[in-house]
């Protein structure tokens, strides 16, 4: 069976075709490949071989939480999709695939091999799992210890004789790196009733007010035409609104919150 052909996005002309989407919960006519991102599309003109791959939308699509399409979800991405409450299923998973490929792109530069090890001794912490100084992997740029955190797909007794980078590393295959980032975003947004923007999300790269935030940012430009978005524009008028959220979880954990 084939996907719908990609959805539009708001800056760029090129769509994805239809995709084949195995069989799944979710029925093929309902799966619509996201528009490429600007990183994924400069690596397609460059003839790299590290850009997104569509079946990873569909890998997205058929996976995503169901609580990921609530209307009530609306709020907490208005500033990338704004008529988020009122669209349809399709184009709801269709933005989803897509911010999760701007976050890899802000993350790893779509690699699924990137692996980075942090000198900061506010970030090199070690890892419950490895014991080891924690490396952020793969596409999302995830951990070992958000195996046992989330209930990632990793197997660090098989991984640990493998080499740095080594695609075959569990953390690094790009179905287990992506699903774990779908339970992560659901712990963020759902259990933690955080926003998509907030200094305590997991990726940096939601920190507003970031170098990883502009990163970020500049790859939502394209997000699906049905979002109603403005792009970078819409971002800015509602970054401030974001800083204040996050000065309001702040003063909440300040005063007896906790994770």
């Amino acid at each position: 069976m084939q996907s719908q052909p990609g959805a539009q996005g708001q800056e760029l002309a090129i769509t994805q075709p239809p995709v084949p989407v195995p069989p799944g919960p979710v029925p093929a006519s309902e799966i619509k490949p996201a528009p490429p991102t600007p990183i994924a599309v400069k690596k397609v003109e460059l003839g790299s071989d590290n850009t997104w791959d569509p079946q990873w939308d569909v890998l997205i699509e058929e996976n995503l939480p169901t609580d990921l399409l609530d209307p009530g979800m609306a709020k907490a991405v208005r500033p990338f999709c704004p008529r988020f409450g009122s669209l349809n299923d399709a184009d709801k998973r269709s933005f989803w695939a897509y911010l999760f490929q701007a976050l890899a792109g802000a993350e790893a530069g779509l690699r699924p091999t990137a692996d980075v090890r942090h000198s900061d001794p506010s970030v090199a912490v070690i890892d419950k799992v490895t014991h080891r100084t924690a490396r952020q992997q793969g596409l999302l740029q995830v951990r070992y210890e958000d195996g046992n955190r989330y209930g990632c797909d990793f197997d660090w007794d098989a991984d640990k004789h493998l080499r740095v980078g080594d695609p075959d590393k569990t953390i690094l295959q790009p179905k287990n790196n992506l699903m774990c980032g779908l339970r992560i975003m659901e712990n963020q947004l759902v259990d933690q009733h955080r926003p998509l923007l907030s200094n305590r999300s997991y990726w940096g790269t939601l920190h507003p007010g970031t170098a990883g935030f502009r990163n970020f940012a500049r790859e939502m430009a394209n997000v699906p035409v049905a979002c109603g978005a403005h792009t970078a524009h819409h971002v800015k008028q509602h970054v401030p609104d974001v800083r204040e959220a996050a000065a309001a979880e702040s003063a909440g954990s300040a005063s007896g919150g906790s994770e």
